[in-house]
């Protein structure tokens, strides 16, 4: 088994978090918090927007089962990259899209795709999806973690992660793990 990271903000974590870790050679996707300003990150200072951090998913795979290019067309599926500092209702700059590369390779293979994905204009506008250097990762409170599959009928679950989740497993039911 070959190992890799990468962290990647796409609005809420739950909604990438859960759509991640039902992916087939993903062996854990966390919820947590990056590329802010200050030495520490939780829920309640992050919200604030002061920060600067954005919510993020850490997600570790097995490069000999899916590799990175892989993992970010899915990235690209389970979020909207055109919009700026928002997802949906969840409007701050911790709600982001962005990509933290753990190499010259992710960085190179992240420029293209959103280069082609522009030039083909597959989402009618401009992917505004930030490219930064990987960075100190904060891992959430535990309550985030598996946030959809421990809470299925919250409010927030049930109105916005639901249909996004099925979706995506709709979209990509060749890729879940069995």
């Amino acid at each position: 088994m070959a190992q890799e990271k990468m962290v990647v903000g796409g609005g809420c974590f739950w909604c990438v978090e859960a759509a991640f870790n039902q992916i087939e050679g993903v062996i854990n996707a966390v919820s947590g918090y990056a590329g802010g300003n200050a030495s520490d990150a939780n829920y309640k200072a992050v919200c604030t927007g002061e920060t600067q951090h954005v919510e993020v998913v850490e997600i570790t795979f097995d490069n000999q089962v899916i590799n990175f290019t892989q993992l970010l067309t899915l990235f690209f599926t389970v979020h909207d990259a055109s919009q700026v500092n928002r997802q949906g209702n969840d409007i701050g700059t911790q709600y982001r899209t962005v990509i933290f590369y753990q190499s010259s390779e992710q960085q190179q293979i992240a420029e293209q795709m959103i280069n082609e994905i522009n030039q083909q204009q597959l989402f009618g506008q401009d992917i505004v999806t930030q490219l930064e250097p990987a960075c100190e990762f904060f891992v959430a409170e535990d309550y985030h973690q598996n946030y959809y599959l421990n809470n299925p009928n919250q409010g927030y679950c049930m109105a916005v992660i639901a249909p996004k989740f099925q979706k995506f497993k709709e979209q990509h039911q060749a890729l879940l793990k069995q």
